[in-house]
C-alpha cells in the first residue's frame, strides 16, 4: 500500500467513529424534561375544557365557530410544537411544514371574499333574492 491509500483509509474510518460518538451525545442531549410534557398536557386539557364549554353555554353564530377554531388551532399548535418536536427543528423545516397550511388558509379566505362579491353581483344585476 502507498502512503496515500493508508491516509485515505484512515479518513474513511475516522468520521464513522466520530459520527457514532456524536449520535450518542445527541441521543443523550435530546431528552426533554417530563415537566414540559405535563404542562402541555395540562394546557391541552384546559383548551379542551374551554372548547367543551362553548357548547355547554350554548353560544351560537360566529362567536361559537371563532372560539372553536381558536381552541382547535391552539391545541394543534401545542401538539405540533412539543409532541412532534417542531419547536426544536430548523427554521427551514418549520417553514416547509407551516407555510402550505397558511397558504391554504389565505386562499380559502380569498374564496370566501370572492363568494360574497359574486353573491352581491347576482343580487344587483339579476335580482336574485337572498
Amino acid at each position: 500500500m502507498t502512503n496515500a491509500t493508508v491516509h485515505m483509509e484512515g479518513q474513511l474510518h475516522a468520521p464513522a467513529h466520530g459520527a457514532v460518538a456524536t449520535a450518542a451525545v445527541h441521543a443523550r442531549g435530546q431528552q426533554h424534561p417530563i415537566k414540559l410534557y405535563l404542562v402541555v398536557w395540562g394546557w391541552l386539557f384546559v383548551l379542551s375544557t374551554c372548547s367543551y364549554l362553548v357548547d355547554y353555554f350554548g353560544l351560537h353564530g360566529y362567536l361559537r365557530w371563532s372560539l372553536i377554531l381558536v381552541f382547535m388551532v391552539l391545541k394543534a399548535g401545542l401538539i405540533v410544537a412539543v409532541f412532534m418536536h417542531m419547536a426544536w427543528e430548523r427554521l427551514a423545516l418549520a417553514y416547509a411544514i407551516l407555510l402550505p397550511p397558511i397558504a391554504v388558509m389565505v386562499f380559502v379566505t380569498i374564496m370566501v371574499l370572492e363568494s360574497e362579491y359574486t353573491h352581491l353581483l347576482r343580487v344587483m344585476f339579476f335580482a336574485v333574492p337572498s
